[in-house]
C-alpha cells in the first residue's frame, strides 16, 4: 500500500481542493483541520484520516505527531497548507499578531518537518515536503507585515531543509498570489485585485494543484520556490 500524504489545513479552500484531487487519484491521505464542518465528514466518508488540531494549543504538534505515527509508519509527503490571514489594521495587539503568524507559518512547519522526517525517510520512493507560502514573501506587504515576514521565513525553511534532508526528501515551496476570491469580496475589490497581475484572472485552485503535482512527480527539483502569480512581479 502506498504511503499517505499529510496535508495540514486540508478541509477548506486550496487544501480541500488538493485533498479532493488526490482522493480521485487514489492517494491515501491524512488531513488536519481546526474546525469541524461538512467537508470533514465528506473527507472521512472518502476514507481520509482527519485529525482535529489547533496549533495554538499547548502540545498540539506533539499530539499530532503521535497520532500520525499511530496511523502510519511512513509518509509519501507533507504539504504545509495550514495558514492564518491576519493584519496589523485588524489586530492592534501587534505582539500577539507577530507571534501567531510566526507560529502557524514557520514554527509549526519547522517542528513537524523535524519530527516527521523519519517517516518520510522510511518511504520506498523519494518523498516530499512542500510549503505553501505567498507572493508577499518576496515583495513584503505594508498592510500585512507580520504575515509577509512569516511566509518569508517559511520560504527560507525550504532551502535549509532541502540541504538537510537530500537526497531522501525533496523540499520546495509553492508561492501563490490570488488563486480564488472569498465569498465576501465585493466587485470593486475583485476588479482592483485582478489588475495586479499580467494574466488578470482568478485562476482557481487547479493552478496550485498542478504545481504540487509537478513537485511530487519530480525526482530532481529541490530547494526551489514555484511562483504561481500570473506575472504579478512584472506589474
Amino acid at each position: 500500500m502506498a504511503a499517505p500524504i499529510l496535508i495540514t489545513g486540508g478541509a477548506q479552500r486550496i487544501g480541500l481542493a488538493l485533498a479532493q484531487h488526490l482522493i480521485k487519484a487514489d492517494a491515501p491521505l491524512i488531513v488536519t483541520y481546526r474546525t469541524r464542518h461538512k467537508a470533514v465528514d465528506e473527507l472521512e466518508a472518502s476514507g481520509v484520516k482527519c485529525i482535529q488540531v489547533d496549533f495554538n494549543e499547548h502540545n498540539a504538534i506533539e499530539s499530532l505527531v503521535d497520532e500520525v505515527k499511530q496511523h502510519t509508519s511512513t509518509l509519501r509527503a507533507v504539504i504545509h497548507n495550514a495558514s492564518s490571514w491576519d493584519c496589523e489594521k485588524l489586530n492592534p495587539d501587534h505582539n500577539a499578531l507577530f507571534d501567531n503568524m510566526m507560529r502557524i507559518h514557520a514554527k509549526v512547519p519547522y517542528l513537524l518537518n523535524m519530527a516527521l522526517a523519519p517517516l518520510l525517510q522510511a518511504s520506498t520512493e523519494v518523498s516530499d515536503i512542500i510549503h505553501i507560502t505567498d507572493y508577499v514573501a518576496e515583495k513584503g506587504s505594508p498592510k500585512h507585515i507580520a504575515y509577509a515576514a512569516s511566509k518569508a521565513a517559511l520560504d527560507n525553511l525550504s532551502r535549509s531543509f532541502a540541504a538537510k534532508y537530500a537526497p531522501q526528501i525533496k523540499v520546495n515551496s509553492v508561492s501563490p498570489s490570488l488563486i480564488i476570491f472569498n465569498e465576501h469580496d465585493d466587485d470593486d475589490y475583485k476588479v482592483k485585485t485582478l489588475k495586479k497581475s499580467l494574466m488578470g484572472i482568478e485562476p482557481g485552485c487547479q493552478e496550485v494543484i498542478a504545481s504540487i503535482e509537478l513537485l511530487l512527480n519530480s525526482n530532481y527539483i529541490t530547494g526551489r520556490t514555484l511562483a504561481v502569480d500570473g506575472g504579478r512581479h512584472l506589474k
